[in-house]
């Protein structure tokens, strides 16, 4: 029951000879990456406004981009989310997740701010849940300056962005320095031991492949030394109580499916509560490609309202 759109494409990327992720070095697969958005994601909407920042970090300055939404008053406070994009911690950047942000932002009225962590192979786990934590810290104490209601900040991202987002809502949770209202978590990654059914029953043919997801596994990693860890494996984490709301959206031939379901039920069992939605006759990564995929523009618009609930 594979929806016939994303059949369309998988036959696609097949007849057009696509080579697999896991075959390309670190830059090519960064710039194939990158490239593809021009044929998959809709035109980037306006926004009232878009800029540039740094945070420092614990490596240097770490990029940021500000969107608000279109009709939005320059001195207004917002709420703000705080968004790590996907890429396997080894690909992706603030241009690849351009659109979602922009789109993300006009639709929930809520601020947004993109955070370009530093990527594997260059900078091995944990170098960007360092970059993660440190840049929402700065964001929550410049919120002023940068006109978002610290005590209205969400924190999400997709695939390996989700694995950050759900990191430092635990990080915060433990620490008690940074309130996070709410969890945007897209198709996460939450357990890096790989075992669970859908790795096998989806790991291959719908675009994500276990060898792909091995390959950003070990660039990012470097081996399964760290796989027990909360900081890589949030699924692992100790306790689950306590932790902001969350929303989790899964795809139901994602290799990453039941980990999403797994973490929804780990959040719920401890208290904390977590709505989980499935779309069952979709890919890994959809929620990126509603230029060709009907479902993923539905997918934002959902995630978006979402963000009303929980910030407005």
């Amino acid at each position: 029951m594979l929806h016939p759109q994303a059949q369309a494409l998988l036959r696609l990327i097949e007849e057009k000879g696509v080579p697999p992720m896991h075959t390309l070095s670190p830059d090519d697969a960064r710039a194939y990456y990158l490239e593809r958005r021009f044929f998959t994601q809709p035109e980037p909407p306006h926004v009232a406004a878009m800029r540039d920042l740094e945070a420092p970090g614990p490596a240097g300055p770490i990029r940021l981009r500000s969107y608000r939404p279109l009709g939005t008053p320059d001195d207004a406070v917002l709420p703000v989310l705080v968004y790590y994009h996907g890429g396997g911690w080894v690909i992706g950047d603030l241009e690849t997740h351009d659109t979602l942000c922009r789109e993300l932002s006009n639709l929930s009225g809520t601020a947004v701010i993109a955070v370009d962590y530093r990527l594997a192979p260059e900078h091995r786990f944990p170098a960007a849940v360092d970059d993660a934590i440190a840049a929402t810290q700065w964001i929550s104490d410049n919120a002023a300056a940068l006109k978002v209601d610290a005590n209205r900040l969400a924190v999400g991202g997709d695939s390996a962005g989700g694995n950050l987002a759900a990191v430092v809502a635990l990080h915060a949770r433990d620490t008690g320095r940074l309130p996070i209202k709410f969890q945007l978590l897209i198709y996460p990654a939450t357990d890096q031991r790989r075992g669970w059914p859908s790795h096998t029953t989806n790991g291959q043919g719908y675009l994500l492949t276990r060898d792909t997801i091995n390959y950003f596994h070990d660039h990012y990693f470097g081996g399964d030394a760290h796989d027990q860890e909360w900081r890589a494996s949030p699924l692992l984490a100790k306790s689950h109580a306590d932790l902001p709301p969350a929303f989790i959206l899964t795809a139901g031939y994602d290799p990453l499916r039941d980990e999403g379901l797994q973490y929804a039920q780990k959040l719920s069992e401890a208290g904390s509560r977590a709505t989980l939605v499935n779309f069952e006759r979709e890919v890994h990564g959809f929620i990126l490609m509603g230029r060709v995929l009907d479902e993923a523009n539905v997918a934002v618009h959902l995630c978006a309202s979402q963000l009303v609930h929980a910030l407005h």
